[in-house]
Parts: C-alpha cells; sequence; structure tokens
C-alpha cells in the first residue's frame, strides 16, 4: 500500500551558531495569533492596549512554565525530582554540562499555566476573568493546532501503527506507517476554533464563562480520544488502561462540564 512518506528536516534555517526549527516557528505563529486575535477584542471593547502588552507577557510565561513543569511532573517525574534546577534551566548539569533546550513540554500543564497567568493578570489589572477566559478559549485552539504542526515537522508524539491509507512513515523514527496523531490533533482543534467562533459571532446568547466551558469539553474530549490512537510518549504508560495524557484531560473534561451547567443554570435564573 502506498503510505506517506514523512521526513522533514526540522531545522528551517541553520547559521551555525544558532537554528531556527520548524516547532519554534510555529508555536511564536500560535502565540502571533494570539495576540492578533486580543487586540481587536480590546480595541472593541475600548480596553487600554497597554494592559494587552502586559497580558502578552502574563499568558508567554505562563505557557512556557506551565507547560515544562507539566511534563517534568507527569511524565519524567522520576528524574526531575532528583535534579530540581533542569526543570526550569534549560541545561543538564549530568553525566556533564549541556545546553539542552526546554526538551519536554506537556500540553495540559500549558493550560494550568494558562489559567494561572489569567487569574493573576484579572485580579492585577482589573479585567474580568469570565471575559479573559471566554475570548481565550476561542483563539488557544488555533494555537494548539500551530503547535501541534509544529510537531508534525519534528516527527513527534506520532501515533500508533496502522494499515489505512492515509498513514504516515516517519523515516525519522521508524518505518512503521502510523497514524499521524499531530495531524488529527491539528485538524479537531481547527473545528473546535470553527464551533467557537460561530457561537461567538452570531451572539448566541451563551452566559459568560460559558464559552470557556464549552471550549474545555470539546478540545480535551478531543485529545482523550486521540491518544487512543497515539503511540505511548514514554515507557510507564504501557502498562496503564489509559495513557497519561488521556487521565490528564479527564479533570479539564468534567470541570468544563460543571462550568458550563454552573453559568447555564445561572443564566437562566
Amino acid at each position: 500500500m502506498l503510505y506517506i512518506h514523512w521526513n522533514p528536516d526540522p531545522i528551517l534555517i541553520d547559521l551555525g551558531f544558532i537554528a531556527l526549527r520548524w516547532y519554534s516557528l510555529l508555536f511564536a505563529f500560535g502565540i502571533f495569533l494570539c495576540f492578533l486575535y486580543f487586540k481587536k477584542t480590546f480595541q472593541a471593547e475600548n480596553l487600554p492596549l497597554e494592559k494587552l502588552d502586559k497580558l502578552t507577557i502574563y499568558v508567554i510565561v505562563g505557557i512556557v512554565l506551565g507547560a515544562r513543569l507539566g511534563h517534568c511532573l507527569f511524565y519524567e517525574f522520576d528524574y526531575y525530582k532528583d535534579h530540581l534546577l533542569e526543570m526550569i534551566l534549560p541545561f543538564r548539569f549530568e553525566p556533564e554540562f549541556e545546553f539542552t533546550g526546554f526538551r519536554g513540554l506537556a500540553s495540559h500543564g500549558g493550560a494550568i499555566g494558562i489559567l494561572t497567568a489569567l487569574i493573576l493578570f484579572s485580579r492585577r489589572h482589573k479585567i474580568g476573568l469570565k471575559f479573559l477566559l471566554d475570548e481565550i478559549s476561542v483563539v488557544i485552539p488555533l494555537a494548539g493546532a500551530s503547535i501541534r504542526f509544529g510537531n508534525l515537522m519534528n516527527s513527534e508524539i506520532i501515533g500508533s501503527p496502522t494499515d489505512l491509507p492515509w498513514a504516515f512513515v516517519f523515516e525519522r523514527v521508524d518505518m512503521v506507517p502510523r497514524h499521524p496523531g499531530q495531524l488529527y490533533e491539528a485538524l479537531s482543534y481547527l473545528l473546535i476554533f470553527g464551533i467557537l467562533w460561530f457561537v461567538k459571532r452570531k451572539n448566541l446568547k451563551v452566559a459568560p464563562g460559558f464559552r470557556f466551558g464549552l471550549f474545555l469539553v470539546l478540545l480535551f474530549l478531543a485529545r482523550f480520544l486521540i491518544e487512543f490512537t497515539k503511540a505511548n510518549q514514554v515507557d510507564f504508560e504501557a502498562g496503564m488502561s489509559l495513557n497519561m495524557g488521556q487521565w490528564l484531560s479527564i479533570p479539564f473534561i468534567l470541570a468544563g462540564a460543571g462550568i458550563m451547567y454552573y453559568f447555564g443554570k445561572a443564566q437562566k435564573q
């Protein structure tokens, strides 16, 4: 069967002293999309744009710290519990000093980091938290899709073996036809963006905060289901009935359903 052979160079430009990777570019592009969306939103709400600059810093720090700590705590705790500084510093000290960058970011940790950043920003700058959560819910799926395209260019977070005609052969990994899990996620996130954009643009009568709950349910339910097509990311997942990504998604799904119920019920009263 004719499968899709996939072997792009993950480095877009190599200047010798520094290399620009597709993943880094697409990660930054996702953040840029969020910035553009919030710029239009702040202008429409007559909010000062200088606060948007501060919000951007809060969110970037929240994403990076949350995603990094999430990976270290959820996926490689056995190593990082003895190397605490390496959680937040892009260096490895053993067996010898090495600049590694941040090898490992977990999206669930990034979600917690963003939520924490928005709570802190809301309290500091007196902008409604439900407003911020509803608005970021619309554009985060776009950023998530961009990041998953970056994973695809890196040939990472690969799927489990399959004989489906659209299977990818990730030649940098092995020659086994596999589900393109990154592509499944990216496309599902684009669909979720379309749904949330429709809800916003059609001015559907939903309570403040409801869109955030809907976002949590849609995005993490998609993540939960797509995980069935993915290869395990770490060895300890082999003996688990659900993998780590699925277990971490369940609280977000339940929280989203609870938020939708709570705010939906409050609107009817």
